[in-house]
């Protein structure tokens, strides 16, 4: 079997329509850009409130979100697969990494097939099709990289940890919902995610040990997928962010206080920006 799969040669069937990281860039209409938007209809969503059932567009807001949780898995399959397979076993230095690390990625990989098959029947039970909403490829091309340890801040820490604020507001949502499925569910992912969170911490300050150096550029990559998966601000610590940070759950997956902070700084910057942004069209479109 090849190693280090091009996120271009992802199989999937007709159903599923992509956008990548550079389209998804490109798209400010909304938090979390092109991966939130119906490819059969677009709907009008608040970018500054959270998911509750009262919302004018709380349906189609959960099921865009459900569908991205379940496209988002099976690129968590896939990712985890990828890094136990594309890296011999050593002692982690260079391109290796520890036989542990590889039995937990497998481990991992598991854990997100039932992931998948959960997310998939949680959409068709709150009535999505496979394919209404696009399918965001962002969360493979972070599980690309040639080294093992920024596919573990990447993915493990920085899009994980995302995960457990997102599954942490939808089993919330199910709850206030009265949809004891989708809590339930929800609750049962959530505390895989934190398992992964905690083992891609582990591995990560084990991993660089005695490579300071390595460990910093790590670090540094977490903070760049962190900034850009903050659905531009509207992930935050705040009560009204739409996506508030789950702090316990990030202390038990390994995520110090300060880590946490930075995180919190990060989306306020995100914020900034996609107001500056927004600012600058408005004031483009009225020039002309």
């Amino acid at each position: 079997m090849r190693q280090f799969f091009p996120v271009e040669d992802l199989a999937r069937d007709e159903r599923f329509v992509q956008t990548n990281m550079a389209e998804r860039m490109a798209d400010t209409r909304v938090p979390g850009g092109g991966s939130q938007t119906s490819s059969k209809k677009a709907s009008s969503r608040s970018s500054t409130n959270r998911l509750t059932p009262d919302r004018h567009d709380a349906s189609d807001r959960a099921r865009g979100l459900m569908h991205g949780i379940m496209v988002g898995e099976i690129q968590a399959l896939e990712g985890a697969g990828r890094t136990a397979h594309d890296f011999d076993a050593g002692d982690g230095s260079g391109d290796t990494i520890p036989f542990a690390l590889k039995l937990d990625m497998a481990r991992q990989a598991w854990d997100e097939a039932r992931h998948v098959e959960i997310s998939a029947k949680l959409s068709a039970w709150m009535g999505t099709e496979i394919g209404e909403f696009q399918e965001n490829t962002v969360l493979f091309e972070a599980a690309c990289s040639n080294d093992p340890v920024l596919r573990l801040a990447g993915v493990n820490r920085a899009l994980e940890g995302l995960a457990i604020d997102v599954f942490t507001q939808m089993k919330e949502f199910g709850d206030l919902a009265g949809d004891p499925y989708l809590e339930f569910c929800e609750d049962w992912m959530l505390a895989d995610e934190v398992t992964h969170v905690k083992m891609g911490s582990d591995w990560l300050r084990k991993v660089t040990e005695n490579d300071p150096e390595r460990r910093s550029r790590a670090l540094e990559f977490q903070q760049v997928v962190d900034k850009l998966f903050s659905f531009g601000g509207a992930r935050g610590d705040t009560a009204e962010s739409s996506f508030q940070l789950a702090r316990r759950f990030r202390e038990l997956a390994g995520f110090t206080d300060d880590e946490v902070d930075t995180i919190a700084e990060l989306d306020e910057q995100a914020l900034a920006e996609r107001k500056a942004a927004v600012r600058a069209m408005n004031a483009a479109s009225a020039a002309n």
